[in-house]
């Protein structure tokens, strides 16, 4: 596509050190304008990953963190590695998931480097990621956004 952002990987805060989750546990924050789900293992190490889980796109940072360094879909089952993002074991295992996690192929989340910096946890991301991915957007008489000269109709 023709007009695109260059990938631009900075780190940039997702959540303030005093929200970083318990052991054991996760939540979620925005990081250049992505979705981030942040996890704590039981032993303290800090991940972040995408916080839309496939197939549905239901928030990861809903999920149970468990011992074996996995994350759990709370809807469907999957377990994703805190490290990799990829499935760990069985695709969509739950009832529910069964059915719906057949008709997709099993697909992991993106992974993010971490760091605490200045009292925020900061992940590393492509700045330019939510801007390219906009940038297909149609405008028009009806973008409530204006002309993209920063006009208005």
């Amino acid at each position: 596509m023709a007009g695109l952002f260059k990938p631009a990987l900075k780190y940039v805060p997702c959540i303030p050190l005093s929200e970083l989750p318990k052991p054991g546990s996760a939540t979620s924050g925005i990081a250049g304008g992505l979705a981030i789900c942040i996890a704590v293992d039981k032993k303290g190490s800090v991940y972040a990953l995408g916080d839309k889980c496939p197939p549905v796109n239901q928030p990861l940072s809903f999920g149970k963190v468990n011992p074996d360094g996995t994350i759990q879909d709370p809807v469907l089952g999957t377990k994703f590695s805190l490290k990799t993002g990829d499935v760990v074991g069985a695709w969509c295992p739950s009832g529910i998931g069964k059915l719906l996690g057949g008709a997709f192929t099993p697909s992991g989340v993106p992974t993010y480097p971490v760091r605490q910096r200045g009292g925020s946890l900061e992940v590393q991301v492509d700045v330019n990621y939510k801007a390219n991915f906009e940038k297909s957007y149609w405008t028009g008489v009806l973008d409530a956004q204006g002309k993209s000269d920063g006009t208005y109709y």
